[in-house]
Order: C-alpha cells, then structure tokens, then sequence
C-alpha cells in the first residue's frame, strides 16, 4: 500500500481560520473561531488527501535559531490577538481527540520540522502534501512533495508542484529561496534588496539561475541603478536567502512510523464538541459519512406513473426549473424522497395525475422543498394549489447565515453537509452552450435534490434552534414566502397606454432640455458622452476640473453636484440624466416586462438576498422607482385596479426605524417625543438647537431630520457634512449635541459595537443575525464600515421582520373579513392594496389596527393611509 504523509503548519491554518470566521465564542465566553475553522480545514483536508500518515507542526516561540543571524527577524510583528491565543489550547486538544499528533521543536518553527519530515518521507517512497497558508513553503515542492497554500476563505486552496512554479513563476522551487532573498518578505522582516519586487527577482533569476551567481556577475545586470542596489545590499541579500530558506535537517526526534492515521476518540470529540457549542459538528459525529455515501450511490426510480405509496404524509419536494424566472420558466421535473424512496416524476406525468394533485394541495401533507414561493409559482402553473410546506431549504438557509445563503442549490446543500449535488451550471452548462442533458442525467440530478433536502433538514432545524431562529424561520419567513407567492401571482395591472404616453413626454423634455444644454454650451455635442461632456465643462466653460480619471475628466453625479453654483448649464444636464434614466430604466423597462396578455407586471420578490431582512424586487425593480422628481412619482400613475369602479389603497409606516431605534435604545428623550405624538424632528432640533417648539425653523428641522435618519444609519461627521453641504467641524458639532440630548441612543451604539466584537454579529428584535467579521479588522475603513453596519443592522432589521409580520398578518385578516380586497404590493415600509370602493371604509379601519399591532414596541407604531384611483393618486 502506498504511503501519504499530510504535513500541516498549525500556526499558519489556525490564523488563517481565526481572521476567516466571525469572532464567535460559546456559552463560557471562550472564543472559538479558530478552533471552528481549524476543524472545519481539518476534516476536509483529511477527507480530499486521505493520508496514511499525519502531523501538525508549531512553531515553539518567539526566537529561532534565525535570530542569530538577523536579530530583527519577524521584528515588528503585531502581537497574536489574544482571541486566538487562547484558543491554541483547545486545538492541541482538539488534535488529541483526532488521535492526530502535533510537534514544536525549541528554536525551530513549523517550517523546519515540515521541512524535515518531508525529505525524510520523500527517500521512504512516500507522496507528501504540505498545507500552510506560508507561500515560503513552496521551496519544499517535488516530485514526491505537493504543497497546498491556502488562498481566501477556510477551504480555498492552491496546489504548488514544480509545474504550478514553472507555470505561474518560470522558477523552479529551489529559486523560490533566491526570489524570497532578493525580494524580501515585510511579513517576516526580511529586507532583501530595497526597491527590487517580485517581478526584477523573476527576471534576474530568469537570466542568471541563482542569487550566488547573480551576485558575481552583478556588472551584467542591466541598468546602473540596480546595478548599485544589488552591490550596496549584496550582504544583506544573502542573509535574506539564509533566512527564508527551510532546514531540512533539524533535530526532530519524532519518527514517520509514529504518524500513522488512527481513528478519532468519538467520545473526545464529543464532549470538546459539546464544551465549544459546535452542534453542527456534533450533528455530524458518527453518521455524516453513511449519509454522504447514500447519497452519493443513491438509487431512484423513474416515475412511469404516479402511485399512492410514492405519496405519503411526509416527503422531501423539489421543482427543477430551467431558469430564474419561475412564472415562465419551463419546469422540467420534479423530485420526491422519503423513507419509501426516491422518485423523478416527468413534468407530464405530475400534470396528468389527479392523485398527485390532490396529495399536492392537502395540507395535512408535509412537504419540505428548497424554494416555497418558486414551487408555489410554478406548481400553480400546472393548476395545483401547493400546501403543508414544513421547511424551505433556501429560507433556512437564509435565516442562520444571510451572508451567504444566496446561491444555488449545489452550494447551499455543501454548506450544510451534502456535498454530492452537482451544479445547475455544470450539469447545463452557461450562455450560448446551455441546453438539457438527456432525461437519464436529468432525472438523478432532480432526485439527488430532493434527497439532498431530506440530509440536511434535522441540520438546519438544529442550527436554528440553536440560534433561537426557529420561530422566525417557522412564524415569520416561511408563511411569508407564501404571501408573497399570491401576491407575485395576483400581479398589478398597468396601463400600458398611460406608461407609453408618458414616455413620450419624456422624450418631448429630453429634446428641449438637450437644446437648452447646446444653446448655452454654444455648440452641439454628445450629452451622453463623459469624455464631450468634460471638454465641453472644464475646457470650453472653464469650470474648476473637479476630478480626472485615466480617460479624461470625470463628469460623475457627485462632481456636477459640487458644481451646481458655478454655472446654469450642471442644473440642466443633471435634469436631462434623472429624466434620460426614467425614459430607459423605467418606462421602457415596465413596458418589457408587462405580460401581453393580461398587462400585468409579475414582480419577483427577493426574500433571502438582503442581509438586514429586507425584501427586494426584480424583473422589474419596484422599490426603485424614483419619486424625487414628479415625473418619477407619475410613473406610478400607470398601476391601476384591475377591475373597474376599484381603488388603489395605499398604507405605510411613519418613522418605523426611529421608533424602532427609541425601543432599542431605550431612550427616554425618543420615547416621550413618541408616546406624546410629537413631530420628532421638532422635537430634535429643539434638543439639539436649544429652542422651544416656536422658534424651530424650517433649517433647523431639515438639520434635525438629517441627523436622526443618519443616526439610524450610522451617519459620520463627514457623511452629515455632505448631505446638509455645510463644514465638517458643524457636523461633528451636531452629532455630537444629537448624541448629549439622547444619551441612551450613545449608549446602545457603544454597547453594539462591544457586543458585535464579541459575538461577530448582531441580532434585529426577532433574532435575526447578521455575521460582521470586519468588526475586528486592522483596517480602519473596513472597521469602520463595520461598525456602523453593527449599530444600523439591527434597526433596519428589526423595521423588516415588523412590515414582514405585518404582511402576514394582513393576508389572514383579509380572509377573516371575507373581502375582495387584494394586498398587491410591498415598497419599502409602504403596502399597497386594490379594493371595490365600498370597501374603502373597512380597510381605513383594519389596516392601521393591523400594521400598528404587528410587533408590540414601547412606542407606538404609527400608519399612514391613503386612496385613488392609481398608485400615484393613493400618495
């Protein structure tokens, strides 16, 4: 049986693990991270190499034999967060109850003893894999020796042999130690030569094979200033090469027959899974292979034709579609599995099947399936009614990590434990060579889903009452997703009459304005054309050149904006953009998408792609349509009732997120501002400005207003600065007295922030999360970013889930009432409905006393309400 030894530099995987992952910590407050990531590299490094032979090496501290030579070796580094170091401890234990040994040797780092091992293994006959995240590593690369460098993430990898080398280099792996010599590494302080990178190395290296040579034939070299370069630092070049360069006899006393792979200690791993809080990994303990094997050798029936048995109370369902639209995609089959088996039923075969039809809308039925509103869609497609769904993979998905959730199938299946799925785009492939496979391929594909559901579900019904999301997944998601598969159905109609004629006043606007713009530019030119535009602004007018780019003067939205007071001509190319994007984005992108036979638009709402909870909308985007301009509110003029002598009926939240924040925070200044019904951005600006109610002015309450949605989203002095167009120090000055008048709002976004760090993320009302690793970044930028999405995340979130609860709501209130109305739907923090006229007076009542009740908050909710003929006359 031939050897494989797997060498892994524990220092290098567990940072890499640690800065990867969020700052998690379990339940005694330890931070597990690393240990998570290190494990999760671990298991899957062992399951692709599947070693004989195993061996973690760490480096034994701070000195090296290295420092003799160069004392300032590694000087300079930051110290290990002490988030990590103490998770160390925990991954030599972890290692133990893998029955994996780990090695340091004093003065010696991992390096070494990789370095070592690996050549006594390669004269044993043995292949060697070397894993670090360290590319100096790569020096030990051979024939016999592969070394996989970590690239982003915990499972990204990239696979160094003396090919890869030659490929992405020219270099063998011996001159990698002579590139590293030349070019120095700032990681490890290693100067080489100053002013000499990656690239001269290579090229040197290229033309004279080693440093030793290179360094005595330094007259050779092209160009004087490098010549001088290599010969002021020719010592210090060679010392670098001295210190990158890996022993490969150190004194390592440990032998390869010793590393031999033993099964794990089950019990070990159990109860180190048990004290860190790793359910997941505890779920996976014992019977994750048997599963992976079953569904990777998985047998499945072709459904010739649909029986009784094949429909029992509780099944795993899966709709295949072959694009993302699924109120027009064709469907090209359906899976099933239960314990009974696993079935492919051909679209025809389920279409035909008054059995099928009816298991299909029986409630009592339990069906867990990946995409509740896409089944939903495209089973009504066939004329079935879709009911008993119990769990939505995708959804689930979704509510433990909205970060990651929106992906295919394929993906979303591995990240929860069921590799053996193949990907919709390489079993179709993409573009021009996408097409079906044959029905053979088709039909394992589609029950392989289905079954894959069934794997995974325990898994992630497990992490989200871990989390304590099952009452969001199961209370809030899951219903909603069939309230917004109704209301995707139901559809608005458009007056595509009304939508054309707007386009063509637009078009008449477009042209004056495009003559007012060539009568003061003197000239006809190409408004559309950045590069005509800035010759015309900032050459022929003379106007102050804002910004440059590579290909002349830039002439963005946020330059013209600055330019605004210098010259009439920016209020009207800015005018003639709003109104150019209206005529191409929304008019003429409604009127695409309008179905030709009912003049209907079918929106598709996005519920598991906003990480704050938000609902979004495509094919077309209606939470976008601008309403700054009038003419962007009028475009609503064309969503009509669909049934004559009906009403649009519109209905939205005042000020959620504010009165969201005043809960939150607990502040005593929000919540008497709120409970007493006042306007709370005169209520502000009195705090802020030191006025009584009487003596706000418009500027003060304006001032006010900014700061207080600001606030909700993290606003900086600078962000104020540039909204209100007035100094940063005023700003800063405004935040600041903001921040003195409601004292709690400071406090809470403190404590977000310090909870953030520890937990790495933060929870809206209903538990949902947002993971924020940035929080502990180095980089100020991305820190800062984190932060602020820390303190917003959980206002906006938790404003999301109550219009969600109160969309749910609405929908069974509705039924209740026995009305014709219909919800159509949902902007921002607005819900719109169509209603007979006679009915008007009831929704007046219900729809506010349903709203406002959705979530109990110490504030009240607050909705306003209003009606017309179209979308725009219920505004």
């Amino acid at each position: 049986m031939s050897k494989k030894l797997m060498l892994i530099d524990g220092n290098s995987i567990a940072y890499r693990a640690f800065f990867a992952l969020p700052l998690l910590n379990n339940d005694k407050g330890v931070h597990t991270n690393a240990i998570y990531g290190f494990t999760t590299m671990l298991t899957k490094m062992i399951d692709d190499e599947k070693p004989t032979h195993i061996l973690v090496a760490f480096d034994a501290g701070k000195t090296t034999f290295r420092h003799k030579t160069y004392s300032e070796y590694k000087g300079g580094r930051q110290k290990t967060p002490s988030e990590l170091s103490e998770q160390f401890p925990f991954i030599r234990d972890l290692l133990a109850a893998y029955s994996i040994k780990h090695y340091e040797l004093d003065q010696y780092e991992a390096d070494d003893i990789i370095g070592t091992l690996s050549l006594q293994a390669e004269n044993k006959g043995y292949e060697v894999v070397v894993v670090s995240g360290d590319k100096d590593l790569t020096q030990l690369s051979s024939k016999s020796t592969r070394v996989e460098i970590t690239r982003k993430g915990i499972t990204d990898m990239e696979s160094y042999t003396p090919d890869h080398i030659k490929e992405k280099y020219g270099l063998t792996p011996d001159q990698i130690i002579d590139m590293k010599g030349l070019m120095g590494d700032s990681s490890d302080n290693i100067p080489g030569v100053p002013g000499v990178g990656e690239k001269t190395a290579i090229k040197l290296l290229k033309q004279f094979g080693t440093l030793e040579t290179l360094l005595d034939s330094i007259s050779e070299v092209k160009g004087a200033k490098l010549q001088d370069k290599l010969n002021e630092f020719k010592d210090q070049a060679k010392m670098s090469k001295e210190l990158v360069t890996i022993t490969r006899v150190a004194p390592v006393e440990i032998k390869l027959d010793d590393l031999m792979r033993q099964e794990p200690d089950q019990e070990k791993l159990r109860s180190l899974f048990n004290e860190l809080s790793f359910q997941t990994l505890l779920d996976k303990l014992g019977d994750s292979t048997e599963e992976e094997i079953e569904l990777k050798n998985l047998d499945w029936i072709y459904a010739e034709e649909i029986t009784e048995d094949m429909l029992p109370s509780e099944s795993q369902l899966y709709i295949e579609l072959y694009d993302p639209n699924y109120h027009t995609a064709d469907i090209l089959g359906i899976g099933l599995h239960h314990r009974g088996g696993t079935y492919f039923i051909p679209v025809e075969k389920a279409r035909e099947s008054a059995l099928f039809k009816k298991w299909i809308e029986d409630e009592e039925n339990q069906k867990s399936v990946y995409d509740s509103k896409q089944s939903i869609v495209a089973l009504s497609r066939l004329g079935m009614d879709l009911k008993g769904i119990d769990f939505d993979l995708l959804i689930a998905s979704y509510v433990i990590d909205a970060s990651q959730a929106a992906a295919d199938f394929a993906s979303i299946a591995k990240r929860h434990g069921a590799d053996a799925v193949q990907s919709d785009e390489a079993l179709y492939g993409k573009g021009a060579k996408k097409k079906v496979p044959d029905e053979k391929i088709l039909g394992e594909h589609i029950a392989r889903k289905a079954a894959a559901i069934g794997k995974i579900k325990d898994t992630c019904i497990r992490d989200l009452e871990r989390n304590e999301q099952f009452d969001l997944f199961d209370e809030l998601e899951l219903p909603l997703a069939e309230v917004l598969a109704e209301m995707e159905k139901t559809g608005v109609l458009v007056d595509v009459d009304r939508l054309k004629e707007m386009g063509e006043e637009l078009k008449t606007k477009l042209a004056q304005i495009e003559q007012d713009i060539h009568r003061i530019a003197g000239e006809s030119f190409n408004i559309n054309s950045p590069k005509q535009l800035g010759v015309i602004l900032f050459e022929k007018l003379e106007l102050p050149a804002v910004k440059k780019t590579k290909t002349g003067y830039s002439t963005s939205a946020d330059v013209l904006e600055k330019l605004q007071s210098e010259h009439e001509i920016i209020d009207h190319i800015l005018i003639y953009r709003q109104l150019g994007k209206l005529q191409s984005t929304y008019i003429e992108g409604l009127l695409k998408v309008v179905d030709k036979e009912s003049s209907k638009i079918h929106t598709r709402y996005n519920q598991v792609l906003t990480q704050t909870g938000r609902l979004s909308s495509t094919d077309p985007n209606l939470q976008n349509i601008p309403i700054r301009l009038e003419e962007g509110r009028k475009i609503r003029q064309a969503f009509i009732p669909s049934k004559k002598d009906w009403i649009m009926f519109a209905a939205d939240y005042s000020q959620i997120e504010l009165r969201v924040l005043a809960h939150i925070s607990q502040d005593d200044g929000l919540i008497e501002a709120f409970n007493n019904n006042m306007d709370i951005h005169t209520k502000t600006a009195m705090d802020v400005f030191s006025v009584s109610k009487e003596e706000v002015t418009q500027g003060m309450r304006r001032h006010a207003k900014a700061v207080n949605f600001g606030i909700v989203y993290g606003i900086s002095d600078y962000g104020l600065s540039q909204s209100l167009d007035i100094p940063r120090k005023e700003a800063a000055e405004f935040i600041k007295r903001y921040l003195s008048s409601y004292p709690k709002v400071k406090e809470y976004m403190d404590d977000i922030i310090k909870e953030a760090k520890q937990k790495g993320y933060v929870e809206t009302l209903l538990h949902r999360r947002r993971y924020i690793p940035e929080i502990t970044s180095r980089n100020f930028n991305l820190r800062g970013f984190a932060e602020r999405t820390a303190m917003n995340t959980p206002i906006q979130g938790t404003a999301a889930d109550i219009i969600k609860k109160a969309m749910i709501d609405m929908a069974i209130r509705l039924k209740q009432e026995g009305l014709q109305a219909t919800m159509l739907l949902q902007v921002h923090d607005e819900l719109i409905f169509e209603c007979p006229k006679e009915e008007v007076e009831i929704l007046k009542r219900i729809v506010p006393e349903v709203m406002e009740k959705a979530v109990e908050l110490v504030v009240p909710l607050k909705v306003d309400y209003s009606f017309g003929n179209t979308w725009y006359d219920a505004k």
